[in-house]
């Protein structure tokens, strides 16, 4: 499956289960020279920032493992940046969201995981 493609399909998955839950959309696909944010949401307390991670199983590793520190310190420094331009009393988090579709795009039921505060 194109890469791409799954990767604005969990998105757009992502955003509307979070929206389901209430979260309100900021952003989508924010870019810095570090890296890419690929959700921006808030609620009352929180803006949060959300990595997606789509995987067919986890037979290899759980989709979470993927975001290393590497991963962890680049979206930091794009979240930095994205507050520094858009002023907020909200306390910011980090979050993962883990989508496991074995059959990519075409998975009916895809299982998805919400870590809230992942690190």
């Amino acid at each position: 499956m194109n890469t791409r493609l799954q990767g604005s399909w969990g998105e757009a998955f992502a955003l509307d289960y979070l929206k389901g839950k209430k979260y309100l959309s900021v952003a989508q696909g924010y870019r810095s020279r570090w890296g890419e944010i690929d959700l921006i949401v808030k609620d009352a307390r929180y803006i949060v920032f959300v990595e997606v991670k789509v995987r067919k199983n986890d037979s290899f590793a759980a989709a979470r493992e993927f975001v290393d520190r590497n991963k962890q310190e680049r979206l930091r420094k794009t979240a930095e940046l994205w507050l520094t331009r858009h002023a907020t009393e909200l306390q910011p988090r980090f979050d993962v969201i883990e989508i496991y579709a074995p059959n990519g795009t075409e998975t009916v039921r895809p299982k998805l995981n919400h870590l809230e505060n992942a690190f």
